[in-house]
């Protein structure tokens, strides 16, 4: 049994041949173009390798409903391209191989409640914040669609009266969490990408306040049993700390839990699983098919 993962992000596709267990036996990354140039590396790399089943976690917003004619469909991307296509099903023709797909923090989700630093509860968050945020839940272990499914990363924020850019870079909200706190909202407000700042410079004060108010949301709206923080942006750990105290003085004592209140290093984490608690969660999505 040969399982199939894919991670669709906004800058890179990440394929990986793996086990349901979390075992990766390789992968390849490309460089998210436009669909005519970058779906036929995708087919070719999984046909190549003779797959089973090929599980997708897949950058936004996704029509997840099963009996919808658009079922697996990219949908109101800004992305280029990739506006209302079929990721899914042109997959799943073109490998002749059972497909599913989820959004790409809801696999993530699904991978660090298995293997990461998740594992053992039912009810949990995770947030990638990178190229764009957004946001997965699991409620008793399984991700909460509804409508369409949660757009966490859209969450309107206060800005900060500080803040050079206040409407932020999302291109149909103003002062919402992506284009406030996402890695292009952090390099137009600043002029350097975010790995390019030193940890004393101003933009970690903005990130701080932008994160902890989202987390505070969460706490109120979804109260989960743990917090998963990833995406490139969070391989700044020294925000971790400070993520941590700021959503505690926002919650003011309302919310009372003593592993919330008196650990909070363990509630708010980054991911077990580092950068591949997407494929994981898509080897299992896939392994789920058959």
């Amino acid at each position: 049994m040969v399982l199939g993962a894919l991670e669709a992000g906004g800058t890179k596709m990440v394929c990986c041949i793996g086990e349901a267990d979390g075992t990766i036996h390789e992968r390849a990354t490309f460089d998210t173009g436009r669909p005519e140039t970058t779906v036929p590396l995708l087919i070719r790399y999984f046909h190549d390798r003779k797959i089973d089943a090929l599980g997708i976690g897949s950058f936004g917003p996704v029509d997840l409903h099963r009996d919808s004619p658009t079922y697996g469909y990219i949908t109101r991307t800004p992305k280029e391209g990739w506006r209302d296509f079929p990721l899914s099903p042109l997959l799943r023709d073109a490998l002749d191989v059972p497909t599913a797909i989820e959004t790409d923090v809801n696999i993530a989700a699904i991978g660090e409640v298995t293997y990461g630093a998740a594992k053992g509860y039912s009810n949990i968050v995770y947030v990638t914040v990178g190229t764009g945020i957004g946001g997965g839940a699991l409620i008793d272990g399984k991700p909460l669609h509804g409508l369409v499914h949660p757009e966490m990363g859209h969450l309107i924020l206060h800005p900060m009266p500080d803040d050079p850019d206040p409407e932020g870079v999302c291109p149909y909200h103003k002062g919402c969490l992506e284009g406030l706190a996402s890695g292009p909202a952090i390099e137009n407000r600043w002029g350097l990408p975010a790995a390019q700042l030193p940890e004393d410079h101003k933009a970690w004060d903005l990130e701080v306040e932008y994160l902890s108010q989202m987390c505070a949301n969460m706490v109120y709206v979804l109260s989960p049993e743990c917090i998963v923080l990833g995406g490139g942006v969070m391989h700044q750990l020294h925000l971790f700390p400070r993520i941590r105290q700021r959503t505690l003085d926002l919650l003011g004592g309302y919310i009372r839990n003593n592993r919330l209140l008196e650990a909070p290093e363990s509630y708010l984490v980054p991911p077990g699983l580092g950068d591949d608690s997407g494929v994981v969660g898509a080897l299992i999505l896939a392994h789920a098919l058959l």
